[in-house]
């Protein structure tokens, strides 16, 4: 009668063990198949591009031609004819421009009457100093007078070279009234027209000269190291995909009042007829030799007491951490040296939250 309550007893713990048991099995296969149901965490990514660690600057500029000349008039007058026009092209000795030749012809005749007479004045006391050479001769003059008469003949000489001169300047300034071109170019500016007086070299018309043109540009100060020792390409508005070679010829050694920059001039020596002179161009300067670096926002950077990481991600999904050498820091971003290969897909949001052991959904921009 004793034995049967406690064999009771057992058998209820018993069946408690084994409830029991059976209730955390269940619980095991269900933390087990949440586990697996669990869906993959988002990450946001970033691909890695390799790049200068210097980056190009570009400026915009203007063709513009290396020589360009002002050239006027040589002596005073009034235009009577203006025979060019702004973008003609003019050749080695064509006639631009004349003045009215009234006054200067006037002054060419003065000058022949004057040179007729300076000859007869020089052949009367030639024969005069003559005569008196012969009578002195003979003993029927004196010294005084031979003096007298061979500086009459000097005098009669020298004017006679001034009036010779002066026959020669007047036909130069008959000359100069018809202004012509001294080299082959394009007119770029016409500043006088008919009618109008000018004075001795005041500037007529502005030549640029056929051959090397240039691109100018404005470069600020802080950049001016480069543009002298860096490496310089021109690539033109009109035609974007072609790149010429660029070569620093002259830069101003005084920054623009209002700008604060210096103007540089490039020299294009590869340039063609197709670059016209005022085209807009683009300049690009970069520097001659510098590391390949690539920049990851600051939140991309995983570090705890080691080296510095990134978790990469992989086609499958898989984040792999994956130590990188930091060359620097910057205010948003940190500059990658080495470590990585180029586009890979790097986490930059999250990454102290993540799991080596499990995959992750990529995605390229925050939704919310």
């Amino acid at each position: 009668m004793l034995a049967h309550p406690m064999f009771d007893g057992m058998f209820r713990l018993l069946i408690g063990l084994a409830l029991a048991l059976l209730a955390l099995t269940l619980a095991g296969c269900d933390d087990k198949q949440a586990k697996k149901d669990k869906p993959e965490r988002p990450v946001l990514v970033e691909s890695l591009r390799y790049a200068a660690a210097s980056p190009q600057r570009s400026f915009v500029g203007t063709i513009r031609p290396r020589i360009e000349t002002d050239i006027g008039f040589r002596v005073t007058g009034k235009v009577a004819q203006r025979l060019v026009e702004v973008g003609q092209t003019v050749d080695v000795g064509q006639p631009l421009a004349t003045l009215d030749q009234t006054d200067l012809k006037l002054q060419a005749e003065q000058a022949e009457a004057e040179y007729s007479a300076a000859k007869g004045v020089l052949a009367q006391a030639i024969a005069s100093e003559n005569r008196a050479k012969e009578l002195r001769g003979k003993g029927w003059s004196t010294e005084a007078q031979m003096d007298q008469a061979r500086a009459a003949a000097d005098e009669a000489r020298a004017r006679f070279a001034r009036a010779e001169r002066s026959v020669e300047l007047t036909r130069n300034s008959l000359s100069y009234a018809t202004l012509n071109a001294d080299t082959r170019g394009v007119v770029t500016a016409a500043l006088i027209d008919a009618g109008q007086v000018v004075a001795a070299g005041q500037a007529a018309f502005r030549i640029a000269r056929f051959g090397e043109k240039e691109a100018v540009v404005a470069i600020p100060e802080t950049l001016i190291g480069r543009a002298r020792q860096g490496q310089a390409h021109v690539s033109l508005w009109s035609e974007p995909g072609k790149i010429h070679v660029a070569n620093l010829r002259e830069i101003s050694p005084i920054a623009d009042p209002a700008t604060r920059t210096y103007l540089a001039k490039f020299s294009l020596p590869d340039a063609d007829d197709g670059i016209a002179l005022g085209m807009t161009a683009t300049l690009t300067l970069s520097d001659p030799a510098t590391d390949r670096v690539a920049r990851l926002p600051l939140s991309a950077l995983f570090n705890q007491g080691g080296s510095p990481s990134v978790y990469v991600v992989d086609s499958s999904g898989q984040v792999t951490l994956t130590p990188v050498a930091v060359k620097a820091y910057e205010s948003e971003s940190v500059v990658i040296g080495d470590g990585l290969q180029d586009g890979a897909k790097v986490v930059v949001l999250g990454v102290q939250k993540l799991d080596p052991t499990e995959k992750v959904r990529v995605v390229s921009s925050l939704a919310f």
